[in-house]
């Protein structure tokens, strides 16, 4: 048993009852919710380590759902689920706080997948546990505690979704080095995306806005024009 719970806000029975399946047959514990609205309560009430989430939903839709988790400070990873294949709807789902999206119709065997992949950067062994405790990033007044999941900028909280915290850190652990968006892809996400790397630059957006002074001239985070990414330490913060 993996000692997991697994959220699943789907209105449709068919998918729902698929999903669930699919993730109590590798041992997840599963909770089903049919509406946004008690989506929302139900994460609020159980705070699951995993959300799935649908787009479409009546009450409240996943994009307010996802708003409104965030909104509280509830950083549980969350799985947006579409029906269509739009750009938009992904992209706006990422910048709200979603960490990864599926496009119906999907495979049980990439639900479980992407699944595995999220939770893999939220868990950890007690020997990783005891490595990661030793890992502290200070630059100027940005200081990075990856193993207690805080970041301060001038000794104020900075509030990060899972997948912006996983994505600071990688770019610290290679400092300096320039990182392509298909790298970040997979190194950050775990997946092939298929060339989505619109997923890496609405993260390094939602990054910048809250470690620059100024996100549109930034000191930490660089664009390698044509290429992706790299963070390095500016000489005066």
């Amino acid at each position: 048993m993996t000692n997991k719970t697994i959220l699943v806000v789907e209105d449709e029975e068919s998918i729902a009852t698929l999903l669930k399946y699919n993730l109590e047959r590798v041992g997840y514990e599963v909770l089903l919710a049919h509406d946004g609205k008690e989506g929302f309560d139900m994460a609020l009430e159980h705070s699951p380590d995993l959300i799935i989430l649908d787009l479409m939903l009546p009450t409240m839709d996943g994009m307010e759902v996802c708003k409104e988790l965030r909104s509280q400070k509830k950083n549980i990873p969350i799985i947006m689920l579409t029906a269509r294949d739009d750009e938009f709807d992904k992209v706006l789902g990422l910048e709200l706080g979603a960490d990864d999206y599926m496009t119906k119709p999907f495979s049980p065997r990439e639900v479980i997948a992407r699944v595995k992949a999220v939770l893999r950067r939220f868990t950890s062994g007690p020997q990783e546990q005891e490595e990661k405790e030793k890992n502290y990033f200070q630059f100027g007044k940005l200081e990075v505690y990856p193993d207690r999941f805080e970041a301060f900028l001038d000794k104020v909280p900075l509030e990060f979704t899972p997948k912006e915290f996983e994505l600071l850190v990688y770019l610290l652990e290679n400092k300096n080095r320039v990182l392509t968006r298909d790298q970040l892809l997979s190194a950050v996400w775990n997946y092939d995306f298929a060339g989505d790397t619109r997923i890496v630059d609405v993260h390094i957006s939602h990054l910048r806005d809250k470690i620059e002074e100024n996100s549109r001239k930034p000191k930490f985070i660089k664009t390698i024009r044509g290429i992706g990414y790299k963070f390095e330490e500016p000489k005066n913060v």
